[in-house]
C-alpha cells in the first residue's frame, strides 16, 4: 500500500511552509499524486524524492524556474548537485583558511605587543563579515541537512529516512 502525507505533514518532514509547498504546486513544480475526498494535498514517495531534489536545487542557488527547467529537462543530475556542493565546500574552506591565516597574524601581533595596524585590523574585520554572515550559514547548514535526508531516502526509503530525522530532533 502506498503511503501518502498531508501538505502539513510533508511541510513538517521537509522544515519548509504549508505556504512553500501551496505555491510549488501552483507553479506546477510539486503536484501533489493524489487528493483527499475534501481536496487536501496528499504526496507520495516520488513527490517526496522530487522535494528533495528541488530543495538541494534551491539551496545551491537556482531559481524555482531554473529548478523547474532542470527537473523536466533533466539538465542536472544527481552527481552534478555533489560536484556543485565540492567546490563550494572548498571555497568556503578557502575563506575559512584566509580569515585563519589574519587571526593567526593580529594574535602575533598583539602577543608580541607590538601595534596591530588599521589594515591588520580592516582586513580581520573584513573576513570575519563574509564569513559570518547568518544567512550564508543558515542556508549552508539547511541544505546539508536536507542533502543528507536526500541521500538517506534515496539509500533506505522514506522510513528510514522519518527514524533519522526523528532522532536528530531529540539531540
Amino acid at each position: 500500500m502506498k503511503q501518502y502525507w498531508k501538505v502539513g505533514d510533508l511541510a513538517k518532514l521537509t522544515g519548509l511552509t504549508v505556504r512553500t509547498l501551496r505555491f510549488y504546486d501552483q507553479i506546477g513544480l510539486l503536484t501533489p499524486s493524489a487528493a483527499t475526498e475534501s481536496g487536501h494535498r496528499l504526496y507520495d514517495d516520488e513527490d517526496l524524492s522530487r522535494l528533495y531534489r528541488i530543495v538541494s536545487l534551491k539551496e545551491l542557488g537556482l531559481s524555482l524556474d531554473e529548478v523547474k527547467a532542470a527537473l523536466t529537462d533533466h539538465e542536472i543530475d544527481l552527481l552534478e548537485v555533489v560536484d556543485l556542493q565540492v567546490e563550494r565546500v572548498q571555497e568556503q574552506l578557502r575563506r575559512q583558511q584566509k580569515l585563519l591565516d589574519q587571526l593567526r597574524h593580529v594574535s602575533k601581533l598583539m602577543k608580541g605587543k607590538e601595534q596591530v595596524t588599521v589594515d591588520d585590523f580592516t582586513s580581520l574585520l573584513q573576513a570575519m563579515k563574509n564569513d559570518y554572515e547568518k544567512p550564508i550559514l543558515n542556508r549552508q547548514h539547511s541544505w546539508e541537512q536536507r542533502f543528507g535526508l536526500l541521500g538517506m531516502f534515496l539509500a533506505g526509503g522514506v522510513e528510514k529516512t522519518n527514524n533519522i530525522k526523528e532522532e536528530s530532533k531529540e539531540e
